[in-house]
């Protein structure tokens, strides 16, 4: 084989390696790593649009491209646990290539740089959500009386009502709301699903997610709600809703789901009701709802 072949063979084979790019999405997170000498940007708009000019590159070259979210804080932690220099571009390309299989996590797949920097940021707020959700079930422990570990019970049961929702909900794209009230901050998850041929059904890490934040709003005495909303094309949208309880999902009113809408959260004024819909008593979910543990 001649040595252009050679430069062709590896060509090519470059176009198999998928790549992950740390990106800072924020002022304050780049500001924090100007502090190392080898982070080479000075301006953040200016970093963005080099970074957006290498997407681009390298999706006509047909690479493939992840970004992963840096957090210049967890960066730190990072070099310290293991030694590293954190003034050095290959330890950032360790902490990015750890980032690819455990941090939050969108693909390039074309779109503007101004899309992707919400959407990466979104799934930064779920997974942080998520792992803070987790921790509080973990810290439920075991039930003194028994063993039972009781927040496993809770995700066991959330488990369940969610399946009785929507096998309940009917056709139709639905779109779920739960949020538990903090300290130190209210944890909210989202679940998409429609069996109607429109959106996919949900992926598994978002029912985990959606399930975790609802089994520590009945885990605990953290007051918290669950709404759906329920589409049908050509009909009214059908709102209903739940507050969550210890013993299970105590259902709201039409009334009370009205009030919800229709009530500006932070001033408490009246707001006017979205036309086209239907605010209403949620299906009975037509099974016991209490946890199995009863010590």
């Amino acid at each position: 084989m001649t040595y252009t072949d050679h430069r062709t063979v590896r060509r090519v084979l470059s176009r198999e390696i998928a790549g992950t790019l740390g990106l800072l999405t924020d002022e304050h997170d780049f500001r924090a790593m100007r502090h190392y000498r080898s982070f080479v940007f000075d301006d953040h708009d200016t970093y963005l649009e080099h970074v957006e000019a290498v997407l681009r590159t390298r999706a006509l070259q047909g690479g493939h491209t992840t970004l992963a979210l840096f957090d210049p804080e967890e960066y730190a932690e990072f070099c310290a646990q293991r030694g590293l220099d954190p003034d050095s571009h290959t330890s950032r390309t360790r902490f990015t290539a750890a980032l690819a299989t455990t941090g939050a996590t969108v693909p390039y797949e074309g779109q503007p740089l101004t899309d992707l920097l919400p959407a990466l940021v979104d799934e930064g707020v779920r997974r942080a959500t998520w792992e803070y959700a987790t921790m509080l079930l973990a810290r439920l422990g075991a039930c003194p009386s028994c063993g039972e570990d009781l927040g496993r019970e809770a995700f066991a049961r959330a488990s369940r009502l969610l399946a009785r929702i929507l096998a309940t909900a009917g056709s139709g794209s639905r779109h779920l709301v739960c949020s538990v009230s903090g300290p130190p901050e209210t944890l909210i998850a989202v679940l998409h699903t429609d069996d109607d041929g429109g959106r996919p059904e949900p992926d598994d890490t978002e029912i985990l997610e959606f399930t975790t934040v609802l089994a520590v709003g009945l885990a605990t005495d953290k007051p918290g709600g669950l709404v759906m909303r329920t589409i049908v094309p050509g009909t009214p949208d059908r709102i209903h809703g739940w507050r969550l309880r210890a013993h299970g999902l105590e259902p709201l009113t039409a009334g009370e789901v009205f009030d919800a809408y229709c009530t500006d959260v932070e001033s408490g004024d009246p707001i006017p009701p979205e036309s086209n819909v239907d605010y209403c008593e949620p299906p009975d979910l037509g099974e016991d709802q209490g946890p199995t543990h009863r010590h």
